[in-house]
């Protein structure tokens, strides 16, 4: 007689076989119909060729992209960043241990590799000065005296989660840097940490515009009647999409965003490829100054440069017209800047990169007499302290990263940006996604990595010489060309 025991299993194993019967035979049925399907379709030639097994091409190219970071890329391969320059941000972000040992895994020779030049003499810790706040509009009612030299970089809300927003505010409370909108208007998120804020102005006229798509002089005012705003930026031109405006999928454009852009629900949003009605230096300027007017705060611009012969004609127009109605600030972005979504050709081909259309634009400053009126803040792929300091070497007054604080919340690179499936839960709408990213631990990542950042400059600049980064010259750096020497970038790029 068999015993309860060994009954019950008999009976589990049959039931187990079963299934598992089932299971294969309902399975080699589906793989007969995908057989079929594959065979007679004509839209994929690999899948016709080769039915059922051809898929496995494409499940291995889209895993492709996530394995590769982790287990082929070497250190120092990757592209946008590699990851050697995301450890660090991770690490700073997370306030520990940033030493390396044994030796450097940067190839030295590689053209473009910065050098800076430390002195015999380095820059004692009770000789070293914080750095102080710089004033950006002094002919404005409001003028800005900001504090940090290192500040965050545009990013929509829309293009980045509610979490992410939430984290970064308050984050850079903290830290004391502001925090630029993106083009998709201020939120309350934005607010809701405290910190300063730069409002910017896209093409589309974001959070600022009329029932008509038209700047509003109204939501200007009331924009600017909040304290934390304190600046505002037209964007011309971004990085990583030059003469192309802002993609939003539809699937981003939730109720809320649409509310506080001004647009309808559910719709892709595309902004026109420049600001309609600025077609000349005199259209900017007059915009600039209408934007100052109205809200009695700087106005700066922002774009990347390609063709610079045009900066002569913009220079000599605020000259002719007066200091008073300059640009406070021009935020130059780099041809490898990032974003959530642009075509190919311009990410990968158009404009030129920061340290060759940085010093082009100070350079054209000084020439007219305008460096000391006009701040100038640097953009992309600044999100090491090698990058910000050889920003600051070539003229820079600030530099704003997106993609580094992206790092700090604990962005992964995963490139779905686009595609609101982000697993990190940074730039996606996707509940269950975000529910990874907390805000309240998170803003103190963001703190981290911008103390960390700021305080490693600080130790280049001693190294060099000087108490404090923004004493930092060209004359302090070199870079790599392609001989493989170094030139020292007072001799590559000497002031006029």
């Amino acid at each position: 007689m068999i015993d309860p025991v060994s009954s019950f299993a008999i009976n589990f194993v049959a039931i187990l076989g079963g299934i598992l019967l089932l299971i294969f035979v309902v399975g080699l049925i589906a793989a007969l119909i995908i057989y079929q399907i594959d065979k007679h379709q004509t839209g994929q030639t690999i899948r016709r060729n080769y039915p059922l097994f051809g898929r496995f091409r494409y499940v291995f190219e889209h895993l492709g992209e996530f394995f590769r970071q982790y287990f082929f890329a070497m250190d120092r391969e990757e592209m946008p960043f590699n990851r050697a320059q995301r450890s660090w941000c991770y690490r700073a972000a997370k306030n520990i241990d940033n030493t390396i040992a044994f030796g450097s895994s940067r190839d030295l020779r590689a053209p473009g590799t910065y050098y800076f030049l430390n002195c015999p003499f380095p820059t004692l810790a009770e000789d070293a000065v914080r750095n102080q706040p710089l004033q950006i509009g002094p002919y404005c009612r409001q003028p800005y005296d900001a504090r940090s030299f290192f500040n965050i970089s545009g990013m929509s809300y829309g293009a980045i989660s509610k979490p992410a927003i939430q984290a970064l505010s308050n984050g850079a409370r903290e830290a004391g840097c502001w925090m630029n909108t993106g083009e998709g208007g201020l939120s309350p998120f934005h607010l809701e940490g405290g910190c300063d804020i730069v409002c910017q102005i896209g093409t589309a006229k974001y959070g600022m515009r009329d029932e008509q798509g038209l700047l509003s002089d109204e939501k200007l005012r009331e924009k600017a009647a909040y304290h934390q705003v304190r600046m505002f930026e037209i964007k011309l031109s971004q990085g990583a999409k030059p003469g192309k405006g802002g993609m939003l999928p539809a699937e981003k454009v939730t109720a809320e965003i649409a509310a506080i852009r001004g647009i309808p629900e559910g719709v892709a949003s595309i902004s026109p490829n420049r600001h309609r009605e600025v077609d000349s230096a005199d259209d900017l300027l007059d915009l600039v100054c209408h934007i100052r007017e109205v809200t009695g705060k700087p106005v700066g611009f922002k774009l990347v440069l390609g063709s610079t012969d045009w900066l002569d004609e913009f220079c000599e127009r605020v000259v002719a017209r007066g200091l008073e109605e300059a640009p406070d600030f021009i935020t130059l972005d780099s041809s490898d800047g990032g974003t959530g979504a642009a075509p190919m050709p311009l990410m990968d081909s158009v404009g030129l990169p920061l340290r060759e259309s940085l010093p082009i634009l100070v350079n054209k400053l000084i020439m007219h007499g305008l460096r000391e009126r006009i701040r100038v803040i640097a953009s992309g792929k600044c999100i090491n302290p090698t990058d910000v300091a050889a920003a600051l070497c070539m003229g820079a007054d600030f530099c704003v990263s997106a993609r580094g604080f992206m790092f700090s919340l604990g962005c992964i690179q995963a490139l779905q940006c686009n595609k609101n499936t982000c697993p990190s839960g940074v730039a996606t709408h996707d509940k269950a996604l975000q529910r990874g990213l907390v805000p309240e631990d998170k803003a103190v990542r963001v703190t981290h990595y911008h103390d960390n950042l700021v305080h490693e400059v600080e130790m280049i600049a001693h190294s060099c010489g000087v108490p404090e980064p923004r004493k930092l010259k060209r004359k302090h750096a070199a870079i790599v060309i392609d001989s493989g020497r170094s030139v020292p970038l007072d001799i590559l790029y000497p002031e006029l």
